[in-house]
């Protein structure tokens, strides 16, 4: 066995027990190490750079494993795509059994920094540093929340949790896009009862469907991002609401019958669901005043910015508070997928400033989010250049590069230097990216 056969690295690996499945990982990677089936998302280690960039926006802590072992033996892609948990650590026995040799052990060719110990910047450093091939947004995704952010409660119930699931009970169930066509999208409202639930605008929870896959196996979790503010979907009820779109075929037009969104899309008043939860500490909203919320999104992605949205006409309302601009970005195909299109309608102008994008309505050009986004340039420029503002994207992996590069384009063709503007933007927990 050579010396590179002999070597230990310190592979990295995602616990399939607390993933949910958001994708956070796979669209944070910079040089696409990370992939999914079905069923698993797993990690290859012979692209792994060990960047780090995928640590901070996962919000489960589920991506923050590692394990040594042989470099000549490390876990394939394969492998790890039928795991349910992930293997035991090698002790240093089984390592010698398997041709390590002792003065090989400590020798590691890629040993991991904790993410706690890097230097700051060094996730970032290592994204741009010589993988870029292409325009890279996801390297401009904060991992910071907002300084004024409340105080996040994460993974109350889970896997590794002392409750596995919280059972609530279906109170809503509501269609939120027009009746009879092949798109079929849902506001969906969960009672907790007495047991405590505390979540954020900007938060996710993970709903379990009943039952078990072809192989048997139970199903994972699935994600979805509360579309509720803090006090309740109902104010003053220990509740949330969900935005669901029932999924009926792939990203390649395949057709498949989506286990969770067809199970929610289908409950009933009284129905029981067992959760998972709450996710996410990054994606959450300013709470200072004078602070100004640029919002765009597609399709369900709105269910964040939903939440915000409320939350921030409930403190109008209440007459206590003195908000900054809210400025929204909201695209789909046609007028009638767009979910909640009457009562965004009805917000008042001076609250809210709503520019809408539509891609296929008959007869006119293909409209997205981020061509909304350069008709308002003179706008947004004065928003990138305030240091209150801050920046939400949710909706499908697609958006997000063009909405980052009409930033980008908005931004230099005002005389800024982007990477300094979008680096500043990252490090102040100003541009929040979260897409699937």
């Amino acid at each position: 066995m050579d010396m590179a056969d002999s070597a230990v690295i310190k592979q990295h690996l995602i616990d399939p027990e607390i993933c949910i499945r958001c994708n956070t990982c796979e669209a944070t990677c910079p040089v696409q190490a990370i992939t999914h089936d079905d069923r698993n998302y797993v990690v290859d280690a012979d692209k792994c750079n060990l960047c780090m960039a995928c640590i901070s926006p996962c919000p489960t802590g589920s991506i923050d494993n590692w394990r040594t072992v042989p470099r000549a033996a490390a876990y394939g892609v394969a492998e790890q795509f039928g795991w349910d948990t992930l293997p035991a650590e090698l002790t240093a026995d089984e390592l010698a059994q398997a041709g390590v040799a002792a003065e090989a052990m400590p020798l590691s060719l890629h040993t991991a920094t904790p993410a706690s110990t890097q230097a700051p910047g060094a996730p970032m450093a290592a994204a741009i540093a010589g993988t870029e091939t292409a325009f890279d947004s996801a390297q401009y995704n904060a991992t910071l929340p907002p300084w004024s952010a409340a105080h996040p409660y994460t993974n109350l119930y889970g896997p590794k949790a002392a409750e596995k699931t919280l059972t609530a009970t279906v109170t809503g169930n509501v269609r939120v896009t027009e009746v009879g066509k092949e798109y079929d999208t849902h506001h969906i409202v969960l009672d907790f009862g007495a047991v405590p639930f505390p979540v954020l605008e900007g938060q996710s929870i993970g709903i379990v469907p009943p039952g078990a896959d072809a192989k048997g196996r139970p199903h994972h979790a699935r994600q979805y991002s509360i579309a509720s503010p803090r006090n309740g979907e109902r104010p003053g009820y220990n509740n949330v609401s969900l935005t669901i779109k029932r999924v009926l075929q792939d990203h390649q037009g395949r057709p498949v019958r989506g286990v969770a969104s067809n199970y929610m899309c289908d409950l009933l008043v009284g129905d029981k669901v067992q959760v998972m939860g709450p996710f996410g500490a990054t994606f959450l909203m300013p709470n200072h005043p004078k602070s100004h919320i640029v919002m765009i999104c597609t399709g369900t992605g709105s269910a964040p910015m939903r939440a915000m949205t409320e939350w921030r006409r409930r403190q109008r309302a209440s007459g206590k508070f003195e908000g900054g601009k809210l400025m929204l970005f909201f695209g789909a195909r046609t007028k009638a997928e767009l979910p909640y299109f009457g009562p965004l309608q009805n917000l008042p102008k001076d609250f809210i400033d709503i520019n809408f994008a539509f891609s296929r309505t008959p007869g006119q050009p293909r409209h997205y989010v981020q061509d909304a986004m350069r008709a308002r340039a003179a706008d947004l420029v004065l928003l990138l250049k305030d240091p209150n503002t801050f920046w939400y994207v949710c909706g499908l992996k697609a958006m997000e590069e063009g909405v980052v590069l009409a930033l980008h384009d908005i931004a230099q063709g005002a005389g800024l230097d982007w990477r300094s503007v979008g680096t500043t933007l990252k490090r102040e927990g100003r541009l929040h990216l979260e897409t699937y």
